[in-house]
Formats: C-alpha cells, structure tokens, sequence
C-alpha cells in the first residue's frame, strides 16, 4: 500500500437569521469578527455563505479536531454577527434571492451566467488528498468516478427547500448541476486531453476561469491535490470525517492500483449520470445503481458495504478503519443530514423543526 497522503477539508455554511431561519447577507460581518478570534473565514459566490479550510492533516482523529474547532468558531462569530450557523446543502426556507457577494470576480460570475448564480445558495464540502504529481491526479480521478455516487448519497444534507419536502435527499446536487462545468467528469485518457476540455470551457465563456472548473472530482488548482466535490455539506463533523477517511481511503487505493499496474474499465457518462440521479434522489434511505459489479438496483447501504470493502487496507493502513466503521454504524442507524431533515418536517410540516434539527446537527460533537 502507497505512503500516508495527507488530506485537507473546506466545508460551506449558511448563515440565516436566527428568528425566521431565512437566509441573510452577512458573510463580511461573520469574517470580520472570526478574524478577531484569529479565525479565517472565506466568502462565498452568495453573501449568505462562510466557508473554513481546516489545515493539512495525517489522520482521521486530527482531522476531527481541526474541523470542531473551526465550526465552534465559525458559529460563535455568526452569533456574534447576530445570524446563526448551519450546515446544510440548502436553506430549507423560502428565500427571496442569495446576494452576490461584492468582489470583482463574483460581480462577473453573477453577470456571465444570470439566475444560476442569484440562486446559489448551496453548501458543499471538498476534500483534498495529496498526490505525487498532475498526471497521476487525473488517473486517480478516473479511478474515483464509480464511486462519487455513493460519496453522495452518504453526505446528501438538503432534502427540504423552500419550506417542502424536494422528493430528493440531496437537491443541492441538482441545482448544481446546472452550471455548465459542473458535475461528474468525462473519463480523460491524459492531463493533455483534460486541459483541452478546460480550454473549451474558457473559450466558450462556460467558465470564467480555472477556478470555475466545477468537475466533482479533479486536481486542484491550487494544491498538490486531488479534490473531490461531490458532496453536500454534511450535517455533522462526524459525517465530514467520515466522508474524507473515505475519500483518502479511496485516492490509497486508487494510487496502489496505479502502481501495480491494475486496468479499470472507465464508467459511461450516462450510466454515471444514472447512478447520480439515484443517488441525489434516494440517498441512504432507498436504492443505487451499483456501477462497480452487476449495473443493478441495489439498496444503497449495500454500496457502502461495498466501498468499505475496497478500501479496507488503505485505512487500516493509515489507522483510520475502526474511525470509519465506528461512524458508518452510527449513520447508518441516525440517519445522514437528509434523514435527520425529514424526520424533523414529518413530524409537524414545520419548517422550523427543521432548521432547529439542523442547527443542531451543526454543533453536534464539537464539546
């Protein structure tokens, strides 16, 4: 098995009014005082949004540490600012619009592509995982296509929007969607016909620059790293841990597969397409295309069986495996943030359920 690649986590957040649950646009406000707690909070497309880095880490237990404080901070400069912190994919209220956030870039983003971006208000979580160089970041984002499906049904968090029930766990994934360069990437035979695409994109005016490759898993533009994007914003920092142990668990073994020289046949983009919608729609709580063996319908627990199967030895590994099944059990019986939402607006049909559950989905575990 490869060396420990170290791993990072951004994770987005929503800030709304603590009163109505609506979402505000406070984002300079929340970063100005997490500065004076010596905390460094990144603005959003939306000034609704904050999001935090957590440093580069070696393990799972780090990790957590990392996350939990940068969450306790970020919410206590919310508060701070008079909003209040959630980690959701969606605000499950009814918003009027999401404010860009005023900087040159977001102004022209905004300009370019309309009421895509006036309706952003998403939350996500990207995990980055070292790798030794650019062109083994593109195999290795071949290899981790199958399974970005499954990544997503485990963190699916926005299942109620505009105050009703989508029908889907995570409606994040489909309003993503919509950006032009956004969504599961094509398979690329090398970094050259990777950086043909990303010239089309540019040319076109599908993406305004570099940073606008949206793809849910790619090499970063900015780090060593691949980074994979697929996610919702998961309710908890138990649930972030778990889906970036699983990340880097994945990147591992994709990695020791290279090295030995193991194929993989890639995965159709209309079959990925598939599984997506099945994934986005269901989450924990229904059915997956299982990509990796029969292409049949099968429940979807069954393909995180199935990925902790492949990615057993790499966690072992890393001293990451009890980490993970530990908080796979727990998941699998409470629920990931879609199941904790619609037992919150089953109860009564109250939006408000819902936001308090979240709220306390945020804080969960942070001491």
């Amino acid at each position: 098995m490869v060396e420990h690649p170290t791993v990072g986590v951004e994770e987005e957040f929503l800030l709304v009014d603590p009163r109505t649950g609506e979402p505000v646009p406070r984002n300079r406000d929340v970063a100005k005082y997490a500065e004076q707690r010596g905390l460094d909070l990144q603005l959003e497309l939306t000034s609704c949004q904050v999001e935090t880095t957590s440093p580069v880490v070696h393990g799972a237990r780090e990790l957590r540490d990392a996350l939990s404080t940068l969450r306790a901070g970020a919410a206590q400069a919310a508060t701070d600012a008079g909003t209040r912190l959630l980690a959701v994919g969606l605000p499950p209220t009814v918003p009027q619009h999401f404010p860009i956030t005023d900087t040159p870039r977001y102004r022209k983003i905004a300009e370019r592509f309309g009421m895509i971006a006036h309706e952003q208000g998403i939350c996500g979580c990207h995990v980055h995982v070292a790798v030794p160089d650019r062109d083994t970041g593109i195999e290795v984002s071949n290899r981790l296509r199958p399974w970005l499906p499954t990544l997503l049904a485990l963190s699916a968090n926005s299942a109620v929007y505009r105050g009703a029930d989508t029908g889907y766990a995570s409606w994040r994934s489909v309003l993503w969607a919509r950006w032009p360069s956004a969504g599961p990437p094509p398979h690329f035979a090398s970094a050259a016909e990777y950086d043909a695409l990303v010239d089309i994109m540019l040319t076109s005016g599908a993406a305004l620059d570099d940073g606008m490759v949206y793809w849910d898993v790619r090499p970063s533009v900015k780090f060593p790293t691949v980074e994979v994007r697929v996610a919702d914003v998961p309710a908890t920092v138990g649930d972030t841990v778990l889906l970036a142990a699983l990340v880097r668990a994945l990147v591992m073994t994709a990695l020791d597969d290279i090295e030995r020289g193991r194929s993989q046949e890639p995965v159709s983009g209309h079959a990925l397409a598939t599984a997506y919608w099945r994934a986005s729609r269901d989450g924990l709580g229904g059915f997956a295309v299982d990509l990796i063996d029969s292409h049949a319908l099968v429940p979807a627990p069954r393909m995180l069986e199935a990925l902790l199967a492949r990615v057993t030895e790499a966690l072992q590994t890393v001293g990451d495996y009890d980490t993970v099944t530990a908080e796979l059990q727990r998941v699998l019986a409470e629920g990931n943030g879609a199941g904790r939402q619609l037992a919150a607006w089953r109860r009564r049909g109250e939006v408000s359920d819902v936001i308090d559950e979240v709220a306390r989905a945020t804080l969960t575990g942070l001491g």
